[in-house]
């Protein structure tokens, strides 16, 4: 087997890389012998079918068949998509200004306003999920409050549209999302929006925000899950988490979920404070906090949600050129849509070209961040 990848930090493993080919039972018996417990087959690499799926496999389990994915429904192209995800943004961030104004002042949240908005959103995400969470990483100081309850309920409808969850579960899971951090309207605006470190005191009212936001919710007509999501976003899976160091199961799925979609979100936000990490990036760090932090089954579904390369990503090709990700819809998570404009070895720009990577030999060879190469922002790149 090809070993895509190992799902833990280098200084767990005894391999010089992360990348290789398992083939002698000396190499399987040391993988086996370290603390490393999940990995990223390539079957495409190894002796199983040439045209399988990427899978995790649990390290001390024998190998065994992936289960079929689900069969994908037909999807709007990214390009045409994006004009209307752009529309439906625009008008999100009015939506949840007001929504957040209000609860700042007493008043309560309008449902109506918050369902209509989870309508339109889980059309945009069944015609092409990528687009909607794509747009809504692109936030600024301004509007990160409210932008980033937008990109988790993206994120939360995509997700449970991968878990194959009914139609009413999709819209449930978006109402969690976008309501998720609601409570951190009642937060001192000086905590709230602080640009460097919190004090132990202000982290301690911060850390209130998700017992605040159930408290506004449950004398209106919220379901229960989405009070659960809202109170137990911040709780961890090994149960060093806030407010009720809720442990494992007792932490219910919807909120695990809201979990996972709401730290992706954060690390790929420019805050004042500290630059966001490249979605790529975000996912293999967040891999290394599964079964401590983050629930591993549920984030190996986001995972498959938003590839592997997510769009926007920076990665370099074995034709040493560099790519970003514009399109992570096609049949293999490791060869998604890019488009060339970059030499890697004479750090010279390309005339831009798209190259569809599943009908190519060029392969991916790695992430790469967009600063180690002296690049600007790259949503250019992608946006229409």
């Amino acid at each position: 087997m090809f070993v895509h990848e190992l799902c833990g930090p280098w200084m767990k493993h005894p391999f010089w890389r992360n990348r290789f080919l398992l083939s002698t039972e000396q190499d399987l018996d040391r993988l086996r012998s370290t603390q490393i417990e999940y990995l990223w087959i390539d079957g495409s690499k190894g002796l199983s079918a040439p045209d399988s799926e990427p899978v995790q496999a649990i390290v001390e389990a024998p190998a065994a068949e992936a289960p079929p994915a689900p069969e994908a429904p037909k999807t709007t192209p990214l390009l045409q998509e994006l004009e209307r995800a752009a529309h439906i943004c625009a008008r999100a961030g009015l939506v949840l200004q007001s929504m957040f104004s209000d609860v700042r002042l007493g008043r309560p949240v309008e449902r109506d306003s918050a369902d209509r908005l989870v309508q339109q959103m889980h059309a945009s995400i069944k015609r092409n999920p990528h687009a909607l969470i794509s747009l809504a990483r692109i936030k600024t100081a301004d509007n990160y409050t409210y932008l980033h309850s937008m990109a988790v309920c993206a994120l939360m409808m995509a997700l449970a549209q991968r878990m194959q969850m009914s139609e009413e579960e999709v819209r449930l899971a978006g109402l969690a999302g976008l309501l998720h951090d609601v409570g951190k309207c009642r937060i001192p605006l000086h905590i709230l929006n602080k640009p460097g470190a919190l004090t132990p005191e202000e982290w301690l009212t911060m850390q209130d925000h998700s017992r605040l936001g159930a408290q506004l919710l449950r004398p209106m007509d919220v379901p229960d899950l989405v009070l659960q999501a809202c109170l137990q976003h911040h709780e961890k899976m090994d149960g060093s988490g806030y407010p009720g160091k809720l442990k494992g199961t007792q932490i219910h799925p919807l909120s695990r979920m809201t979990a996972i979609c709401d730290i992706y979100d954060a690390v790929t936000s420019d805050r004042p404070y500290k630059k966001g990490w490249p979605p790529a990036q975000a996912l293999q760090r967040m891999a290394q906090w599964c079964g401590d932090h983050l629930d591993k089954v549920i984030f190996e579904q986001f995972v498959q949600t938003v590839g592997i390369y997510p769009v926007g990503s920076l990665v370099r090709l074995s034709n040493e050129q560099l790519a970003v990700v514009i399109d992570a819809t096609s049949n293999s998570l490791l060869t998604p849509k890019v488009r060339v404009f970059y030499c890697a070895q004479t750090r010279q720009p390309l005339s831009p070209a798209e190259l569809e990577l599943h009908q190519s030999e060029i392969r991916i060879i790695s992430r790469e961040d967009p600063e180690n190469w002296g690049l600007g922002p790259l949503n250019s790149l992608w946006q229409p």
